[in-house]
């Protein structure tokens, strides 16, 4: 039982080693997610793996597959989605006003051999046409398009670089320029303090017309208001006397009484002197009056 165990052991720590003997005399290959193998015989390219999983170059190639490790080489390519970002790249506007550009744009590998042997260095080279292109499309043009016509401007960019860069191995995917702003701080400045005063005054325009708007509201008002109380004032004495016409009509007392209240409130408001004598009074003025006769 004990050499069973042993056995076995053996044979599981043995496994790897075999399979490490395999894949350096290329008996199979494990090709990653976005992975591209390009197999080379005595300089020239026998074939390429590009499906992800494990292959047997064997069987795609023929027995010369066995040759690779010895005088051959087997190359990984990758050939996921890659993306990039320029800086600051200087352009001159038509204005003569230096300005500095970023551009994105992504890619990807889609032809490894290509991209392995047609170029030395791919990745630089698609850069550097990336960035002279940009400089040629946008340089001289007025800044005014400059701003705001990025995305056909970006267009532009991409039909210019995409035939050279599918002859070296890449499609390219979006191409946009993200930014462009001034690099000289001068000129910000400038036009930093041109804009504060322009906001500045665009503010005391809108605070004088608000205030222009409220008072003319105020006068429409205040002479709405005025009509309305002469109004009411011209028609005052004639509600007034309508209704003491009608009060005279129901009753007369009531009228009388009413009249005689109106005429103490004013006197009242007049502020004058009031004298109340009792009903018996009636004798004592007339005391009072013959009296004086006879003086």
């Amino acid at each position: 039982m004990g050499w069973f165990g042993g056995g076995f052991i053996f044979g599981l720590m043995l496994i790897p080693i075999l399979l490490g003997f395999a894949r350096f005399f290329g008996l199979y290959a494990c090709v990653g997610e976005c992975k591209a193998h390009v197999f080379t015989l005595f300089g020239k390219v026998i074939g390429t793996l590009d499906q992800p999983g494990l292959q047997i170059p064997v069987l795609k190639f023929g027995p010369r597959a066995l040759l690779v490790p010895f005088f051959g080489k087997s190359y990984v390519v990758d050939t996921s989605l890659r993306q990039h970002y320029l800086r600051s790249q200087m352009v001159n506007s038509e204005e003569g006003t230096p300005m500095g550009v970023g551009i994105w744009y992504e890619m990807r590998v889609t032809d490894p051999v290509s991209y392995l042997f047609t170029n030395a260095n791919p990745d630089g080279s698609l850069q550097a046409n990336v960035t002279s292109s940009t400089i040629s499309t946008l340089s001289n043009l007025e800044m005014e398009k400059m701003l705001e016509d990025r995305h056909s401007l970006s267009r532009t960019v991409r039909r210019t670089v995409s035939p050279l860069s599918e002859k070296w191995g890449y499609t390219l995917g979006s191409v946009y320029i993200r930014k462009v702003a001034f690099t000289d701080r001068l000129m910000v400045d400038n036009i930093t303090e041109k804009v504060v005063k322009r906001l500045v005054q665009v503010t005391s325009a809108m605070k004088q017309d608000g205030e222009n708007r409220v008072g003319l509201i105020k006068s429409e008002t205040a002479f709405r208001v005025s009509q309305k109380m002469a109004e009411a004032s011209a028609s005052r004495p004639k509600i007034v006397g309508k209704a003491l016409n009608e009060i005279a009509a129901a009753d007369s007392e009531i009228l009388d009484t009413v009249l005689s209240v109106m005429e103490v409130d004013t006197l009242i408001e007049s502020n004058a002197e009031v004298d109340l004598l009792p009903d018996s009074s009636n004798v004592l003025i007339q005391v009072g009056q013959g009296g004086g006769r006879d003086q």
